[in-house]
């Protein structure tokens, strides 16, 4: 196994049940796969989830300082704790900050039986 960091997860891997998130919340996830290992964030929509590389397009480093700490106060966007920056969460794209026309990279995930898998 290698610990370079890989910016994708194969499909069909569980990371667990929906209920680990709550609702309008973000959860981090690390995935130590045989190329090295994957960071992403989840974001929880009600029964539906979105997923995100965890690296800010601006200078590459991890969204959140504290852990899981990926969302406005509010919850109404993804936060980089780093420079402020702020991104959708329906479609990870730069609202403000030094990341103009940048995009945070989508992880696919979906919610099947009640669990969160990667897609």
């Amino acid at each position: 196994m290698s610990d370079a960091r890989v910016f994708a997860t194969p499909a069909g891997v569980t990371l667990g049940p929906l209920t680990d998130i709550a609702d309008g919340r973000a959860r981090n996830y690390v995935l130590q796969l045989r190329a090295g290992r994957f960071h992403g964030l989840v974001v929880r929509r009600g029964d539906a989830v979105v997923g995100y590389v965890d690296r800010c397009p601006h200078m590459g480093l991890p969204l959140a300082q504290t852990l899981d700490a990926y969302l406005t106060p509010d919850g109404s966007a993804i936060t980089c704790s780093w420079h402020a920056a702020l991104f959708a969460i329906d479609d990870g794209k730069c609202l403000g900050g030094p990341c103009p026309g940048q995009s945070l990279t989508p992880w696919p995930v979906d919610v099947r039986d009640g669990a969160i898998v990667t897609a």
